[in-house]
């Protein structure tokens, strides 16, 4: 069992929770659609229509599938009708970019990965106007050219900001807002930076509360007076303003692991963020224009842990950890509406309508979000690919597309 809550901090790959807002990928310059962690606006929302909402009994067409990844975790990431992803070979960690038909185009090593605990690359790439942000375990942050793939700038963050996290390594994917680029070393003194996404030079170092990196993606929030950095270090939950790094509050939200790989989800005001080993959920909502928060409510049994949440409505579907249920909350109060144990723990995405659920049990589950009980339509078992089902799954085009170990698979869903 203690090996089994080890893994998880393997995770900033799966860094997750967020919500509906206008967020990091809107301000990008491209035209097209970028579709990195957990979407375009890490809410692992899909803006997708014209989804099957019902799959034939041995699930959706395969369309195509790549087995020679290598150990790994990350998520694909598109960009431009091309889709890239990470791996691991021996100790180095390669980046492989395909067509939307599953065409190899180029494989390419980037630097080196961790290869003892849990080995393989977690961090999600984030595209940018242009430019590749690939971050390995290791602490090393790599900017490059998306046409070219040469590197364009390098920071390694456990030597040039004291980077500290578990003894897991680094897992986050970097939020680009602006010309900003945002990532959590976790040093004392350097915990939460701001670089130039152009270039890497430091733009602002915040002491936060100088706590551990804890494979938080950060979220963004550009609704309130000041705009604000919401992530989670190993003991707290912070807010900092995006413009100087000011800390502006913090919520103490700890467990004997340090890890907290969600994503915190916002919503007009609310912040929704969660942990594994029974830590629970916590609903927090700003107010003094972003400044301050208080407290809404505590759920302590939906302690989500790696697998992130997504708020449909007026409810929040997500999967438990030590409580292994599939969760139905109430966004505005914290009731359990409804907890079953059928496909827990999972990930979840939503598009057209319908959840996405990736269970650590090797099925992937098409479920209609209800609030008064669960309602599970189709499911299908995943039998390519190696390890452990935690990646989660991207949605592009009417097409599914899942990382199970070394196996990249493409999936009809439209």
């Amino acid at each position: 069992m203690k090996k089994y809550l080890f893994f998880v901090a393997c995770f900033g790959l799966l860094t997750l929770f967020s919500c509906q807002q206008r967020s990091v990928n809107q301000v990008n310059d491209d035209s097209a659609p970028q579709l990195q962690w957990r979407g375009e606006n890490r809410d692992g929302i899909y803006n997708e229509s014209g989804l099957l909402k019902i799959w034939p009994e041995n699930g959706p067409e395969l369309l195509w599938s790549y087995e020679e990844l290598g150990a790994g975790f990350t998520s694909p990431a598109i960009s431009n009708e091309k889709l890239y992803i990470t791996g691991l070979e021996e100790d180095k960690l390669i980046l492989f970019v395909f067509d939307l038909q599953g065409n190899l185009l180029v494989k390419k090593e980037v630097g080196k990965e961790e290869n003892v605990k849990w080995p393989g690359p977690r961090s999600t790439i984030t595209i940018n106007n242009g430019k590749l942000y690939i971050y390995n375990a290791l602490g090393e942050l790599f900017c490059l050219n998306e046409q070219t793939l040469d590197e364009v700038w390098k920071k390694a963050l456990f030597t040039e900001f004291d980077g500290r996290t578990t003894e897991w390594g680094m897992n986050e994917s970097p939020l680009i807002v602006g010309d900003r680029l945002f990532i959590t070393p976790g040093g004392i003194e350097n915990n939460i930076i701001a670089l130039n996404k152009n270039t890497g030079d430091l733009i602002w170092s915040s002491p936060g509360k100088g706590t551990l990196s804890a494979y938080c993606s950060p979220q963004y929030i550009d609704d309130q007076s000041i705009p604000i950095i919401v992530t989670s270090t190993a003991e707290y939950i912070v807010g900092v303003n995006a413009d100087t790094g000011e800390l502006l509050w913090s919520i103490p939200q700890q467990h004997e692991y340090n890890i907290h790989p969600n994503t915190p989800l916002y919503y007009n005001g609310m912040i929704l963020s969660t942990a594994g080993y029974r830590v629970g959920t916590v609903m927090l909502r700003l107010k003094d224009g972003g400044k301050a928060v208080d407290e809404v409510w505590r759920n302590d049994e939906m302690d989500n842990q790696i697998g992130g949440a997504v708020k449909v409505g007026d409810y929040v579907y997500a999967s438990g950890h030590q409580h292994r249920y599939w969760f139905c909350v109430d966004w505005n109060t914290g009731e359990t509406r409804y907890k079953v144990t059928d496909i827990a723990p999972c990930n979840v995405i939503f598009a057209d309508s319908m959840l996405y659920c990736y269970s650590e049990k090797g099925t992937m589950n098409l479920v209609k979000p209800n609030p008064d009980h669960f309602e599970p339509v189709s499911s299908f078992n995943v039998t390519l690919g190696t390890e452990q089902h935690w990646a989660h799954p991207v949605i592009y085009k009417r097409v599914m597309y899942l990382r199970h170990g070394d196996a990249l698979m493409a999936y009809k869903i439209g």
